[in-house]
């Protein structure tokens, strides 16, 4: 298993083929909205009520792997890109240890319709976790 956090390059799409199944990563928003940079802010600008992370299977498309989990968190008034930055980092350092200790006891895999839990298809938007 490659875990990916905070990696902010592209993998190159041999190793991606290479590791097929194998690579997870996380991403500050709930994918598939707000896919690369600047998440937190282009959720306020939208006025989304809504936001969260989402963890997922690497391909060779940008934040376009299966979704794993997501965990959602409303959007506060008076959220900042910082303030909902935190809460959301928060989020993080729940659902990705999650994802990943289910992988390492086998049963999370990638299938070829998605990701698969306990050899059921998840749902397109992973597991969801509200907060």
């Amino acid at each position: 298993m490659v875990v990916l956090a905070g990696f902010m390059r592209i993998l190159s799409a041999g190793f991606v083929r290479h590791y097929h199944g194998r690579l997870l990563n996380i991403h500050p928003s709930l994918l598939p909205r707000y896919k690369g940079l600047h998440t937190h802010k282009r959720a306020l600008e939208a006025g989304d009520t809504e936001h969260g992370c989402s963890v997922h299977f690497v391909t060779e498309e940008l934040d376009g792997g299966p979704l794993v989990v997501q965990a959602v968190i409303s959007v506060q008034l008076h959220d900042t890109p910082a303030t909902l930055a935190q809460r959301v980092h928060v989020q993080e350092h729940r659902i990705y240890p999650l994802a990943i200790r289910w992988f390492a006891e086998g049963r999370l895999s990638l299938g070829e319709q998605g990701a698969l839990l306990d050899s059921q298809l998840l749902p397109a938007s992973g597991h969801l976790i509200r907060h």
